[in-house]
This record gives C-alpha cells, sequence and structure tokens, in this order.
C-alpha cells in the first residue's frame, strides 16, 4: 500500500488505541472489533514500516515512532471531525442518528422513558446511547448530545443548564419496615448503609456533618451508581440517590429531609458546529424540556 492511499480508518484506529491504552477500550470508543482494530495496526504499520506501539500487559503503549506520528495523527483527526461535523450541521432532514452520552443512572433509569415519548413523535430518528460516568469528548464527535452533571469548559461547546438535581437518603419500604426510620441524620449510623467502594464522596459528607467514618460504615459498597440504587430497591439499607429518581419508585422512601446534601448540577451540551441539524437540534430541545421535568418532579 502506497502512504498515500492510507485507508483513514487505519489512523482513526491508531489515534483511539494510543488514547485509550488498550485495544478493548478503543473498541468501545470506535463502536467496532478488538481483531479488526489488531488488523489496522497490523497494516498500518506494515505500510509506514514502523512499530507504533509497545504490546504488554498493561495495553498498547506508544513506541517513540508511534509518539512522533500521534500530534500529527491527532490534528488530522481533528480536522476530519470538523468537516464532519460540518456536513451535520448542513443536513436538512429530521432523521437519522443521534448519539447520546450521558452517566450510567440517567442512562439507564432515565433515558429510555424519555426517548419512548421522542421516538413517538420523531419516528424517522435513531438513537444510541452511550451510558458511561466518564465525561465523553464531544470534539471528536464520541457523542452528538451529553448530558452531564459538571459544567462544560470546551469554548467548542454549547451547554444549556438542565437544573440543578437535589440527592436525598433514601430506603426500600421493605428495609424500613424492618428496621425502622431514622429521625435524626446521626441516626443513619444504627442502620445499615450502602455506600461507595473506592469513591469517598459519602465520606467527606459524613466528615461535613462533623461525624468520621470510613468505607466499613457501609454494608455494602460499589463504585456504580445503577447497582447502588439496585440494592436501595432491594432494601439492602440506607443509600443516596436523586430525589426525582426516589420520587419516580413507589417501593422506596425519600429520608431525613432536613439532611443537607449536595445538588447534582445537570448540563445539556453539543458541539456549536452541529447546532443547526434539524434532528440533533430536536433531540437537545426535547431533552432539555424532558429533563427539566424530571428534576423538577424531585
Amino acid at each position: 500500500m502506497a502512504l498515500t492511499d492510507l485507508d483513514w480508518n487505519l489512523i482513526k484506529s491508531f489515534i483511539a488505541i494510543a488514547e485509550t491504552g488498550s485495544l478493548s477500550a478503543a473498541a468501545r470508543r470506535l463502536g467496532t472489533s478488538q481483531p479488526t482494530l489488531g488488523r489496522h495496526v497490523a497494516e498500518l504499520e506494515r505500510a509506514l514500516g514502523l512499530t507504533l506501539f509497545r504490546r504488554g500487559r498493561r495495553g498498547y503503549a506508544l513506541s517513540d515512532s508511534g509518539l512522533r506520528l500521534y500530534d500529527r495523527a491527532r490534528r488530522v483527526g481533528e480536522e476530519a471531525a470538523a468537516f464532519s461535523r460540518l456536513a451535520l450541521g448542513a443536513t436538512e432532514t429530521v432523521a437519522g442518528t443521534v448519539r447520546v452520552s450521558a452517566s450510567e443512572i440517567v442512562a439507564t433509569y432515565v433515558l429510555p422513558s424519555m426517548l419512548a415519548r421522542l421516538g413517538e413523535a420523531e419516528p424517522e430518528i435513531e438513537v444510541e446511547i452511550v451510558a458511561s460516568d466518564r465525561v465523553d469528548n464531544l470534539l471528536r464527535r464520541d457523542a452528538d448530545i451529553a448530558v452531564r452533571m459538571v459544567a462544560p469548559e470546551q469554548l467548542d461547546l454549547l451547554a444549556r443548564k438542565v437544573a440543578d438535581l437535589p440527592l436525598t437518603a433514601c430506603a426500600a419500604t421493605r428495609y424500613l419496615a424492618r428496621r425502622g426510620r431514622p429521625q435524626a441524620p446521626l441516626d443513619l449510623l444504627a442502620h445499615d448503609l450502602i455506600g461507595q467502594d473506592r469513591d469517598d464522596a459519602i465520606i467527606r459528607g459524613f466528615a461535613a456533618m462533623g461525624t468520621a467514618v470510613d468505607r466499613h460504615a457501609f454494608r455494602l459498597r460499589c463504585d456504580s451508581q445503577p447497582v447502588l440504587w439496585e440494592a436501595v430497591r432491594a432494601g439492602n439499607g440506607i443509600g443516596f440517590a436523586q430525589r426525582a429518581l426516589v420520587a419516580a419508585d413507589p417501593h422506596v422512601e425519600a429520608l431525613l429531609p432536613e439532611l443537607r446534601l449536595p445538588v447534582l448540577p445537570m448540563w445539556l451540551a453539543m458541539h456549536r458546529d452541529v447546532r443547526t441539524s434539524p434532528r440533533i437540534r430536536r433531540v437537545a430541545d426535547f431533552l432539555h424540556a424532558a429533563l427539566a421535568a424530571y428534576a423538577a418532579s424531585g
């Protein structure tokens, strides 16, 4: 293969592996398979006559040759993404695919019912959901629209504040019937608590109340928010969740309204180059209204 005939997919695969450090993570980003990415790397290395990666137990690390080529490849990728965004922004029909990124808890428990209503109103729009607690890079078109719990900082992004989501202590009615309801914040320490494993956000929350606890205060621990929510619903103990999520579940009760907990700021973001795409604008406007109504329900 002549260098002038290089397939853009080979370069795109090279960028994804360089940035994620593994075939599996790159495959998830690009929506392809690990064997395909492995073939792309081998084909690109043969065409260039270079070794681009050092393979090891920890994955793929750029070689010296790979490092020299990465910055140029990334710039090429950014230009290709910009071209794609501009072409997408020129689309005139309200049809096609829109890729939405959201946290695992929002993607699992909040978006499906909203997107069912969208499907009734706009049957020609197809939606892909990326359920991830990491901040997807809209600049590279990892997603068309992102629902984020932090304010986007990139200058090329258009972001709209949806709402501040209040959090609450909560537990399943079946658990409360068995163990009783806490009457004051410090009563929580006498209950079975559900909390995070490596994340110390809840521990810091207790510290702000003047109570020192460690991870062993939680009888059940996990860093996956959907798992924590299901643990609450199953009656494992008292946990912490979005108030709107609790309000929508008849089997879970909000507790201790006087307990001061932080709020989650919810933002809707897209790249400014796609703001004129009718289908993306339609989905973004729909989600903004639906998410605002969800936040208000709590």
